[in-house]
Parts: C-alpha cells; structure tokens; sequence
C-alpha cells in the first residue's frame, strides 16, 4: 500500500516525538549498563551507524531476545541448510539475544542489534545490508521500521506471530498507525487462529494473515547431549528429588524461596535447580539462597552441584532446555508475577512435568492445549504452585502420565516449520547452489 497523506502525517508526529525522545535511549543503555555492561558497547548499531563496509545479507530475520531467537532456530537452521552459500542477518535487541545468537551459530550468521525506530537509522540499516526479505519474529511491530521496508521494496513476513489480547490493547493509541504500517506486510503468519484474529482488529489485511502454527513445537530436543548432561548432572548431585524454578522475575523470587523451603520439610533432599530470566538477576538468586540458609552452587563457578547442594543456579545462557530434563518437576515463571508466562513446550519437549502461575497471556494457546492434555497443571498463587509441585513430587505415575502426555503434544504439534518455509517461499532468494557446491568440494582446513 503506497504512502498517502494520512500515512506522511501520522508518520511524521509519530517520528517527531521519537526524535524528542532520542536522547532517554542513551540514558537508557547506560541504566541497563550498571546491570548489565554489554549495554555499553556497540551504540552505533543501534542508531544504523556502522564502521564496516557495506554487505549483502539477502535474507534477514530478527528476533527481539532470547526467546525469539529459541523460536526462531528452527527457521535459521533450514535457511541455513537450504543456502548454505548465502550468510543470514539476524538482528536482536538484547545482549542475551546477541549471545544466544552467537552460541546457536557463531560466525554462519551476520548479527548486529536492530536501530532504534528512527527512519534515518532504519534507512542505514537497510541500505547497509540489503535484504531481499525481511523475517520478522513474533510482535515487533516497528512502524517505520515497515514503512521503511515497504519503501526499500524489502517484503517482510511476520512469522511465528502473537498477540495477547493485551498487547493489542495497549496499541490502542498508535492504531491508526500500526495499521497502516501491518499492511504494508507481505503475510502474518500466525501461532494460532486467535492470535489471527487479534492482528486482524488491529489492521492486517485478512488475506495475509494464515494460521501456520507455533514454531515452538518444531524445536527438536538433542536427545544425546541431554543424556549426557543429566548423567553427569545426576552423577555429580546424587539420586535426589529435584525442582527447577525456570524464567523467574524479581517478584516472583521470595515465592521461590518460601516454595523450596516448604518442600524441603518433607524432602530434606530436595535439590533446586534455579534460572532467574534475566542475567543481572543471577547474583540476587545466589544471594537469596545463601540469606536463606542453604549451599549454593552455580553453573558458572561450580559446573555442577553435589550432594551437599541446596540449590544450584543456572547462571549461563543457552542451557536451560537441557537442565529442565534434570529437574522431577519445573515451574515455568513469569506466571505468578503478571508477566504473561514463558515457553511452556521446553519442560514438555524434554519429558519434565510443568506447573506454572495463573498469568498466561503470551501462551494462552499453548497453555490451554497442555491443559487439555492433562500436561499442565496450573496454580492460583504461590501456595497452590507449592501444593501442585509438592503432589508431584509425591507420585511418580502422575510425573511420568504428564511427562508422555506432554512428549506426545509437542510430536503432535510439529509441522508449523514446513508450514512457515512453504509461506516465504516465494520471496526468498534463489539459493546460490554454484557457490555451495564449491564450498563443499574446498578442502578441509583441519
């Protein structure tokens, strides 16, 4: 849809007050940085300044954080077989999302932070790297970021697409904006018909908008390496019971607490495994532990509990889907606080038994399709999240009915990969198969 002048006015106050603002996005950064100090490096991205010359990344996917960048994997790693000879771009947000891109795929994929929406930025951006399609993860729904790409001829897909009933009313305000900016999308591919449904009220051109499933459920567990992992986990922290408190946040940390300190009166034992979301929140859970009375260990400085181990905090990033399978039953956070939730499928994928808190917007599809499957169990409140775990730990049938049930629904729910490759198809690049086949017969360098 090309501008018109409604677009140019509501284009230009909405840029306006963004370049007002521009100076609080450096504040920004440096309050971020004294929490987390990769914050303070590598500012000119994020404003499309780059000290490279300029290069050719014909497909570009961005994922804001690290669960984006988890959902996405499926669709990298066939983009990546697919044209081995052409180099993605993968842009995030976050630092944790840069590491988890790093770690998924070192040097296969070009990685800089997506610019703040500022056209000027967005323009460099693109003229930097010059994507021939643009794979848009989630709910990054960046005005000029589109209109910029409508301009450019980029097409975008939004893939993987949600919008909690929530997030379509706080885009209240910039509707007649936003709306005009999602018609400019080439197609939504949506997790479900009622994230459809949303995204249409908000502007998207019903035709474009296809129902292709999570990407979530296509993520397939490495069977092997969790073998090796729990074995060498068990074989270090004994034969205890064990419970892992995933993807918390700070007000959910004193539920923690008083959760483990409940059950370990009747499992003396009892071992937590304990992942805060957020990096700069490691150290807190260590000392909350430590305040409580217990034997901490970390991944980082320990590599693994043993058997004197009260709790154990998973202070890396990447390998939480691992130590779920370590764990007799997860909590899944973000739940108890109104955060929305987190990934439910990671605990179920792998066979651990998943409790969570009441607040489940961002995964009301895949919440209601656990509980239908009798793989979820979901509790009102700290107390009722306690008596939920504790009744687990209690029944080794009822841990080992929800483990299949949960393995079954993620088997079951695959096929939103094909789906997601089927819908690009026709924008994407024809793969350089002269190149690849040269890369394949180049001798090895080992």
């Amino acid at each position: 849809m090309p501008a018109d002048t409604t677009e140019r006015l509501l284009r230009g106050l909405y840029s306006a007050v963004l370049v007002v603002l521009a100076p609080i996005t450096v504040y920004h950064l440096i309050w971020r940085g004294f929490r987390q100090s990769a914050y303070l490096l590598r500012w000119d991205e994020r404003y499309g300044i780059y000290r490279t010359p300029p290069l050719t990344a014909p497909v570009w996917v961005h994922a804001v954080s690290v669960g984006e960048v988890n959902a996405a994997a499926p669709l990298i790693n066939a983009l990546l077989t697919r044209d081995p000879a052409r180099r993605l771009l993968v842009t995030t947000i976050t630092p944790t999302g840069s590491e988890r891109v790093r770690a998924l795929w070192g040097d296969r994929v070009e990685h800089v932070y997506l610019p703040y929406d500022l056209s000027g930025a967005v323009r460099r951006f693109l003229r930097h790297f010059r994507p021939q399609i643009g794979l848009i993860v989630e709910t990054e729904l960046w005005p000029n970021l589109l209109f910029c790409c409508r301009d450019a001829g980029v097409p975008t897909v939004i893939v993987n697409a949600r919008l909690s009933a929530r997030s379509l009313r706080g885009y209240r305000v910039l509707r007649p904006l936003v709306a005009r900016a999602l018609r400019t999308v080439r197609r939504v591919a949506t997790q479900s018909a009622d994230d459809g449904k949303r995204f249409v009220k908000l502007g998207a051109l019903r035709d474009a908008v296809i129902d292709t499933g999570n990407l979530k459920f296509d993520i397939t567990p490495d069977e092997a390496k969790i073998a090796r992992l729990v074995a060498d986990f068990r074989g270090y922290a004994g034969a205890r019971p064990v419970w892992i408190a995933a993807s918390t946040h700070p007000e959910e940390e004193a539920a923690v607490v008083g959760i483990h300190r409940r059950l370990r009166t009747r499992w003396p034992d009892l071992l937590l495994i304990w992942a805060p979301r957020h990096p700069e929140r490691f150290r807190s859970a260590m000392q909350l532990g430590v305040d409580a009375g217990w034997r901490v260990a970390t991944r980082a400085l320990t590599t693994w509990p043993d058997a004197g181990d009260d709790v154990f905090v998973l202070d890396t990033l990447g390998e939480l889907g691992l130590f779920f399978a370590c764990a007799d039953v997860a909590f899944v956070g973000g739940s108890l606080q109104d955060i929305g939730g987190h990934n439910l499928l990671e605990p179920a994928a792998v066979g651990t038994p998943v409790v969570t808190g009441p607040h489940l917007q961002n995964f009301t599809d895949i919440a209601k399709q656990l509980g239908r499957a009798d793989a979820l169990r979901i509790g009102a409140d700290a107390d009722a999240v306690h008596d939920h775990i504790a009744a687990l730990l209690d029944d080794a049938d009822a841990r080992h009915a929800m483990a299949e049930a949960g393995r079954a629904l993620v088997a079951n729910g695959r096929g939103a990969l094909a789906r997601t490759l089927a819908l690009i198809e026709p924008d994407l690049p024809v793969p350089d198969t002269k190149t690849a086949r040269i890369l394949r017969s180049a001798p090895s360098s080992n």
